[in-house]
């Protein structure tokens, strides 16, 4: 193969995250505001999953940031949650490629439950947490019914741009 038809994807990567974080701040109902998916949770996931040489906990926290910003929560409040997620992920990248469907689901729920929780645990330190943590967890739910048409079309653009 050519050097023409490599591609390292860092700008498809950055794009995916730049759409999730959007995705996390677009508006929605309130009856429905808190079962808003983990879009963030569920791309960073699947990048650490498939790179997991070049996306990992650094990502995480940069993403976090930009969360962080782009919300205006707690600055690191979303940092510590992802970079904690993208930890769990890189240790557990390998079994998860060999799940199936249906106990990745299983996993992304734990792993975007964990998400919410470290987010809760700081905003309840700093006295800002304002849902009570079992209603932050349906969101998790959301996220696990979520995962395999994400994780299809994240499949689809690594491939069709070369990604490696």
């Amino acid at each position: 193969m050519s050097m023409d038809n490599r591609s390292s994807g860092t700008p498809v990567i950055i794009l995916t995250l730049y759409v999730a974080a959007v995705l996390e701040v677009m508006p929605l109902p309130a009856m429905v505001e808190f079962m808003r998916p983990e879009f963030l949770t569920l791309v960073l996931v699947y990048w650490v999953i498939a790179l997991p040489h070049r996306v990992g906990v650094a990502w995480g926290l940069m993403a976090g940031l930009f969360q962080d910003v782009l919300t205006g929560s707690l600055l690191g409040q979303h940092a510590l949650a992802l970079s904690v997620l993208a930890y769990l992920a890189q240790l557990a990248h390998k079994r998860m490629r060999v799940f199936p469907p249906i106990q990745q689901s299983v996993v992304i729920f734990l792993m975007a439950g964990v998400t919410v929780t470290v987010s809760y645990i700081v905003q309840d330190a700093s006295g800002r947490a304002h849902v009570p943590p079992w209603l932050m967890l349906s969101s998790a739910v959301t996220s696990a019914i979520l995962w395999r048409p994400v994780f299809n079309s994240l499949r689809w653009l690594r491939r069709r741009f070369l990604v490696r």
